[in-house]
């Protein structure tokens, strides 16, 4: 399983199911379950399924701040040249987080497969 990077309070809201949008500045084939891991934590908080990846006009962007969560005055522009929504479905917390070894210079994706600390 992959491992998705994302800052607080972006993760808190995708685990809660508030959040269903990410944006990111580039596309993903990604789909299905992923794992995630607040950045500089070293912890994997939950699970979710990435469904769908579209990249948004600005129109879409200012109509979906209630998908993503960015407040609707911080919407005037696109965040990146490109900008992509990642369509998150079924979010799930672990009841206890899962700590694993960060590889050196991972940025957006861990293989949790090869960083978990399973003993």
């Amino acid at each position: 399983m992959k491992g998705l990077l994302i800052r607080s309070p972006w993760i808190d809201l995708i685990l809660e199911g508030k959040k269903t949008w990410e944006i990111r500045g580039s596309n993903t084939k990604k789909r299905g379950r992923i794992g995630l891991i607040k950045s500089g934590s070293g912890i994997v908080y939950g699970t979710v399924n990435i469904v769908e990846s579209k990249e948004l006009t600005l129109d879409e962007y200012k109509n979906g701040s209630h998908l993503h969560c960015v407040s609707s005055e911080d919407t005037i522009q696109l965040p990146y040249k490109k900008t992509y929504a990642w369509v998150l479905d079924n979010p799930i917390i672990y009841d206890t987080p899962i700590p694993y070894q960060h590889p050196m210079g991972a940025v957006i994706w861990v293989d949790l497969s090869k960083a978990l600390n399973i003993k």
